[in-house]
């Protein structure tokens, strides 16, 4: 993940890249490719390196999180769309994360087809797939969360290969049970702790998994199945809660930190994110930034005097550090204002080394929380997982008697959630959980996508909880049909 090697290049020669403009050298095939333990070890690399791609968590992944919902704004055209509901199937970040997730699918696909015939020890082997389940679980998951029903590939694929470009959408249904049974792969053989390397807190092990699997039940609304899977971490011992949010920020494995997608600046291409949301300084040159933090957030939602994680702690280079965001005194109205703050480190050029979580402790905490209440209503343990994520932040711990109903607990963790993950990608997906929620059990949210979907565009439109499939994919493939309202 943070050193390419020679077999890694070689691998995805083998697997296909379309940034590549030579063919696939002819002595390269899975035969002579996945030769020993290092040739496996290189494939997996190369399959956890799809995750850093600018179509992917690089960049689009946490667009499409935060622009559409009430955490984020922004005068950029480059994310108008996502912000307006008025994405179509020829909008960049619809297109870039259906393609770079399915490269994803791709390498993935190819370390469990190709690995198993690897003669290496059994106990590594088990793991490097393991791993790659959960890589492809976490794939198919994203897609079915933004596209719906998508084609099911479960096969590699070398580059120019048109034996599988016309497959039809699997349901969505099918989808998540792919997921479901790539996780449940994935727990059965990945390593159950860190071991004794370092490193090895950057792969997936067994609590991986498991925080993966709460978010998928959550997603499903099978609510005891997400309470068992968070608990399994929260049990696990192999994690705490950072001291301070200030800790968590940027994110860099430390002892809260579940998984996150690696990046080492100028060594792998780097992280282009934060320069995308930063003011100048630090970032490196000005202009209309990306997912800027709402007046509504900052002015009237968040305690930005009691809150650890949304109050003044410091002057920086980039202004009024509020650890979540910054307050920008400059009279270049791009480096005015409000701008997230939770890659600090430095921007270097479009190039940063700062990491960038899909999982932490307090994510699935919150997942416990709500998965438990939603299950059987207010409980001491699922209030002791609530209270840890707002005393970390400063904030007095409630009782059962501040949180007497369901309703009341509910709405509850769905603050602790938008105030706690601001900005880390999730808030979009907890809204579209939310209306999914209402729609099929006849509850109540605060706020949900529905909501926001109808003060931007006036109707309540529910075609706009999935991304289209883009338009590319449907004119190659005659077998795709496109999502209603399309």
């Amino acid at each position: 993940m943070k050193k390419i090697t020679l077999p890694f290049c070689a691998f995805l020669l083998l697997v296909g890249c379309d940034v590549l403009e030579k063919e696939p050298l002819p002595t390269i095939s899975p035969e002579t490719f996945f030769a020993n333990a290092d040739d496996a070890e290189s494939s997996l690399t190369a399959a956890y390196d799809a995750l850093q791609a600018t179509g992917y968590y690089g960049q689009d992944m946490n667009v499409v999180g935060e622009m559409p919902s009430d955490n984020c704004t922004s005068t950029n055209g480059d994310v108008a769309a996502m912000e307006q509901f008025i994405w179509t199937p020829q909008t960049s970040q619809v297109n870039n994360i259906f393609r770079d997730v399915y490269r994803g699918i791709n390498r993935a696909n190819a370390v469990l087809a190709y690995v198993p015939a690897i003669d290496m020890p059994e106990e590594r082997k088990n793991q490097i797939l393991g791993e790659a389940h959960f890589l492809r679980a976490l794939h198919y998951f994203n897609l079915v969360k933004l596209y719906g029903a998508v084609p099911l590939r479960l096969e590699p694929t070398g580059s120019g290969d048109g034996n599988s470009v016309s497959m039809e959408r699997a349901s969505a249904e099918q989808v998540y049970a792919q997921v479901v049974a790539d996780l449940t792969q994935a727990e059965a053989m990945t390593a159950a702790d860190f071991g004794s390397q370092v490193a090895n807190r950057t792969r997936v092990i067994k609590t991986t998994v498991n925080a993966l699997q709460a978010r998928v039940y959550l997603t499903l609304r099978q609510w005891n199945d997400a309470a068992t899977a968070a608990n399994k971490v929260i049990s696990s011992g192999l994690y705490q809660l950072a001291a301070t949010p200030g800790e968590l920020y940027p994110p860099d494995n430390n002892i809260e930190s579940i998984f996150e997608v690696q990046f080492s600046g100028n060594e792998d291409g780097g992280f282009i994110l934060p320069d995308l949301l930063l003011p100048s300084p630090p970032a490196t040159y000005s202009f209309p930034k990306f997912n800027i933090p709402t007046n509504e957030l900052i002015e009237q939602y968040a305690d930005t005097v009691n809150d650890a994680r949304w109050r003044f702690t410091q002057e920086t280079n980039a202004g009024r550090s509020h650890v979540s965001y910054v307050s920008s005194a400059s009279s270049n109205a791009n480096d005015n204002g409000y701008f997230v703050y939770k890659w600090n480190g430095s921007p270097n050029g479009f190039n940063s080394a700062d990491n960038y979580y899909v999982l932490r402790l307090a994510d699935v905490m919150l997942m416990y929380a709500e998965a438990s209440n939603e299950a059987a209503g207010p409980s001491q343990a699922a209030l002791d997982q609530l209270n840890a994520v707002r005393e970390r932040a400063d904030l007095p711990a409630l009782t059962l008697t501040d949180l007497p109903s369901q309703e009341a607990f509910r709405d509850e963790v769905d603050r602790q959630r938008r105030l706690e993950l601001a900005f880390e990608g999730e808030r979009w997906f907890d809204l579209i959980r939310y209306a999914r929620h209402e729609t099929a059990d006849g509850v109540d949210h605060a706020v949900t996508a529905l909501d926001l979907i109808e003060a931007q565009t006036g109707t309540a439109n529910a075609d706009y909880l999935l991304f289209p499939i883009p338009q590319t994919e449907v004119n190659n493939n005659a077998l795709l049909e496109q999502n209603p309202g399309y």
